[in-house]
């Protein structure tokens, strides 16, 4: 869907080694959208209407003799013509849908959506609640990092946001299988850091307890 049978294969094997070495369990997600942003497109229209408004408007104070009987049908139809337009970038061209995107909200949406998914996936069945949720949303170009409960007390939101803040200018710059690749290696190496290390016992924490190959949704 967004990877390719290879990246999707380098991130797994990436995951495993990870996993290997820590016994924590991570899962990775690539995500089209978080929301479907049903303002985004009339912000659009708004914007494009009133830019288009301006400009006939200052067209005709500039020259009045053009002026004729059929000019409001034709100012009409401009206005209408280039706010449709505008509403359409913003459907299909992500960087001018994203111009219409406030901060709070996306921030907001990205998150619900990472903790959603870590429901629906049933992430939370680890042995020891151990399980770590990396997802890259491509729309908002944001990533949301989320640890089960049983790394609460020995990794701090701080930690997990210096990861986050590492990978977003490869995610910026279109690029998410390195932010992931790049987020992973970070993940590892803050788990070892913080004394995370194989168990090796069944169903203790090195234990595959969920998939390695990254999820992949079109989202909202």
């Amino acid at each position: 869907m967004f990877l390719t049978a290879a990246e999707a294969d380098s991130i797994d094997a990436q995951v495993a080694a990870v996993e290997a070495r820590t016994g924590v369990q991570v899962v990775t997600a690539v995500v089209g959208k978080s929301d479907n942003y049903a303002e985004l497109p009339w912000k659009a229209f708004a914007l494009g209407a009133s830019l288009a408004a301006f400009g006939v408007v200052g067209e005709d104070a500039w020259r009045p003799e053009w002026i004729a009987a059929n000019t409001a049908l034709t100012h009409a139809v401009a206005i209408l013509g280039v706010a449709g337009l505008f509403a359409l970038l913003a459907i299909f061209v992500p960087p001018f849908g994203r111009l219409f995107l406030r901060a709070t909200r996306r921030d907001i949406e990205v998150r619900h959506y990472t903790q959603a998914l870590f429901l629906t996936r049933e992430l939370f069945k680890t042995r020891n609640r151990s399980a770590v949720l990396v997802v890259v949303s491509l729309f908002e170009r944001r990533i949301e990092i989320l640890p089960d409960v049983g790394l609460h007390g020995r990794i701090s939101e701080s930690e997990w946001r210096l990861i986050v803040f590492r990978m977003a200018p490869l995610l910026r710059e279109a690029r998410p299988v390195h932010a992931l690749k790049g987020g992973l290696a970070a993940i590892e190496t803050l788990l070892l850091d913080k004394g995370y290390k194989i168990a090796g016992e069944p169903g203790a924490p090195g234990s595959d307890d969920l998939p390695d190959r990254p999820i992949e949704e079109r989202g909202a």
